[in-house]
């Protein structure tokens, strides 16, 4: 089924989608795996979720932005209780995925949304405390490999370097909280954080990168409860890093990214903090 402005009524900009509704909703909490082209990583990291019984912890939604590997059939998603894909058809990246899965699950009812990049990196073993992060009340828990319990396998020395001079520190200070691993896709929102009208995430700006950033800050800025969780991250050994960030052009819009949060560009408009 092809949606064209389902969301029109609440005022968000959600771009185009195909969704693919394979059972019916079943949980408090939507685990949202943003994907394009992984191939047989993102069919293990979804197989291991569900031999671990995640996805009957919170719903699967599976956010493809235009995959033509043939990775994400319908058979597969079934067998491993995915819930339902959700194709992106409208323009953008990364951020425009996000929202495409974000408005789907908030207009579904879900309480909370965790967000585990499907490229493999990321320990689904740590999928439980997310969900208990959100039980406890969390708003915005963010995955580490720094903290204690964390670990980080092979990570490349640019970006090690990069999270812990840069990244981090530039989003700590945008946000009003310390943060030591402010890259990482996995995370978890609190549906009231979300729909905060001082929030407001389902807007066109945020088509590539933006919306991880601002979201990171902005919990911070408006006073909910933030969490870290310790995490695994790790990149293979002896090949490229799984990553759709690369070149100069791509490093240098992630620093501009990185300005305009700190800047508060990115806040909507008579937001009032």
């Amino acid at each position: 089924m092809i949606q064209d402005s389902p969301y029109s009524k609440r005022g968000w900009d959600v771009p185009v989608m195909s969704v693919s509704a394979l059972a019916p909703r079943r949980s408090r909490y939507a685990l949202v795996v943003p994907v394009i082209n992984e191939g047989d990583r993102i069919r293990r990291q979804l197989a291991e979720t569900f031999k671990q019984g995640h996805a009957d912890l919170c719903d699967v939604l599976v956010a493809d932005g235009g995959s033509t590997d043939g990775s994400l059939d319908s058979e597969f998603l079934e067998s491993v209780n995915v819930r339902a894909l959700l194709t992106k058809t409208g323009p953008g990246k990364l951020s425009a995925q996000l929202r495409c899965a974000y408005a789907y699950a908030l207009e579904e009812g879900y309480q909370g949304i965790i967000t585990i990049d499907g490229n493999g990196k990321d320990s689904v073993e740590s999928i439980p405390a997310f969900v208990a992060a959100l039980d406890e009340g969390i708003d915005y828990a963010q995955a580490s490999r720094f903290i204690r319990g964390g670990r980080g396998i092979n990570t490349p020395l640019s970006r090690l370097l990069a999270i812990r001079l840069l990244h981090a520190p530039v989003l700590s200070l945008a946000g009003r909280r310390w943060l030591t691993d402010t890259t990482q896709g996995f995370r978890a929102y609190s549906a009231r954080y979300l729909l905060d009208a001082r929030v407001q995430p389902f807007r066109d700006v945020f088509m590539r990168y933006e919306l991880l950033a601002y979201l990171t800050a902005r919990a911070g800025q408006l006073g909910y409860r933030v969490r870290e969780i310790p995490t695994t991250r790790s990149y293979p050994a002896h090949e490229p890093a799984p990553t759709k960030i690369g070149g100069f052009k791509a490093h240098l819009d992630l620093v501009s990214v990185l300005w305009k949060t700190l800047k508060g560009e990115f806040h909507p408009h008579a937001s009032g903090t």
